[in-house]
């Protein structure tokens, strides 16, 4: 069984019971008032195996099934052995890391509360991204979409809702998830940037 099957199972399971669970769900939630005052870092983590929804968590899960096995194969291939722990190295440091900006400004308000894998998945998909720009990505199975175009969609989707602020989705992880899952590759496969780049100006449109 790959890792991105295992993570959407743990994920798909802990989701559901917190969404069943309000205590549950309010003890893995990113607050950072909480983690500031409390030391309870440990939500950097527990947040992005929670969602707010079923269609908040579905649309995370496919995405990263879309998008993780491939990133993970390429990794195997690139690293041996320790390819699974690069792998995993890149979706919980994305959880982490999108979460800080959150964090550092909203560490004095007990009442801001966000959730969600968006970071870790972000990172994965724009890795991806990075790798292979022209792949195709299906749109909840519908629309076909180049991956770089999906990709500027989801990230200026990420700023308008982000913007609006209406739920405890963390929007804004999206964005620097998507970062960090691009550096990352670029430093670990120095060559996908001088690709990427190649296969853009490549492409034609009709």
């Amino acid at each position: 069984m790959s890792i991105t099957l295992i993570i959407i199972i743990i994920t798909a399971g802990i989701s559901y019971y917190a969404l069943q669970n309000s205590l549950f769900m309010d003890k893995l939630i990113m607050n950072p008032y909480r983690v500031s005052k409390r030391n309870e870092y440990y939500r950097f983590i527990t947040s992005g195996f929670i969602h707010a929804d079923f269609g908040h968590l579905i649309f995370n899960m496919l995405t990263l099934w879309f998008v993780g096995e491939g990133i993970e194969r390429l990794f195997n291939m690139l690293f041996g052995t320790s390819g699974p722990a690069y792998y995993l190295f890149l979706y919980l440091v994305g959880i982490v890391v999108s979460d800080i900006p959150t964090f550092l400004k909203h560490r004095t308000n007990s009442n801001y509360n966000s959730l969600g894998a968006s970071g870790g998945v972000s990172a994965i998909l724009f890795a991806a991204i990075l790798i292979n720009p022209l792949m195709d990505i299906y749109l909840y199975f519908f629309i076909k979409l180049k991956a770089f175009i999906f990709g500027i969609l989801f990230l200026a989707y990420s700023i308008y809702e982000g913007r609006r602020g209406r739920s405890y989705v963390n929007h804004s992880a999206h964005i620097y998830g998507a970062v960090f899952g691009m550096v990352f590759m670029a430093i670990v496969y120095p060559d996908a940037v001088p690709n990427f780049f190649q296969q853009i100006l490549s492409w034609r449109l009709f």
